[in-house]
């Protein structure tokens, strides 16, 4: 049952960058991530060949934002993670150039609860989850107690989650589901400076309000 997600990784890597795709010389030819196992936690150092701060995109989409935010801070590592084949293709060409940007094609929730190490990543980037906003679909909503302590678990101390989206009721909801969580405070950040992702700059033309929310990891060292 967990060859499926393994093998369609494999699938999706183009010809001819699989060899370099998990070397401890650093990726030098691919920006790809070859899992060895599905149970085995990432190792940043090797995927990276550096120790920096970690930074993930959950669901990078095409890779626009993730490129943009890790030219803007070269001193930290950024992950990718996204599931649809065709965006991550995008973020794979997106990012090939960029030394400090690796993806991954997996399902941005097993990663979190899996693969990512305790205590391992400074920011968590979710921006406009579907917000599956007729009731009867809440349940394939990607926020979840679960999810939300899993990434509590990821965090650093002091690390976020930062959260956008343009569906207040899911803003809303992911905030109830945070107040079940003590290791996460609720910060409403007075102004974001981040590059525009694809959708932040659709609604942006639209004119669409786009609302952000902090949460931030307020457990004890242990």
């Amino acid at each position: 049952m967990l060859r499926r997600p393994l093998l369609s990784f494999l699938h999706s890597v183009p010809a001819g960058q699989m060899d370099s795709a998990h070397r401890s010389e650093s990726f030098r030819g691919s920006p790809l991530i070859e899992l060895e196992s599905l149970l085995n936690r990432l190792d940043a150092k090797k995927i990276f060949g550096r120790r920096a701060a970690l930074h993930v995109d959950l669901g990078c989409g095409d890779g626009s934002f993730l490129c943009a935010l890790a030219q803007r801070i070269p001193e930290k590592n950024f992950l990718g993670i996204e599931r649809l084949l065709g965006r991550f293709r995008s973020a794979a060409v997106k990012v090939a150039n960029i030394r400090n940007v690796r993806v991954l094609r997996m399902e941005s929730s097993y990663v979190v609860r899996y693969l990512l190490p305790p205590r391992s990543v400074e920011t968590f980037y979710l921006l406009f989850p579907d917000p599956w906003p007729k009731r009867r679909h809440w349940r394939r909503r990607f926020v979840t107690p679960d999810l939300l302590r899993a990434i509590s678990q990821a965090l650093v101390q002091g690390g976020t989650l930062l959260v956008a989206t343009d569906h207040v009721s899911y803003l809303e909801k992911i905030k109830e589901i945070a107040q079940t969580n003590l290791d996460l405070a609720i910060v409403d950040p007075a102004s974001v400076d981040l590059p525009q992702s694809k959708f932040a700059r659709v609604f942006q033309q639209k004119g669409v309000a786009i609302h952000w929310l902090e949460l931030r990891n307020v457990s004890p060292v242990r």
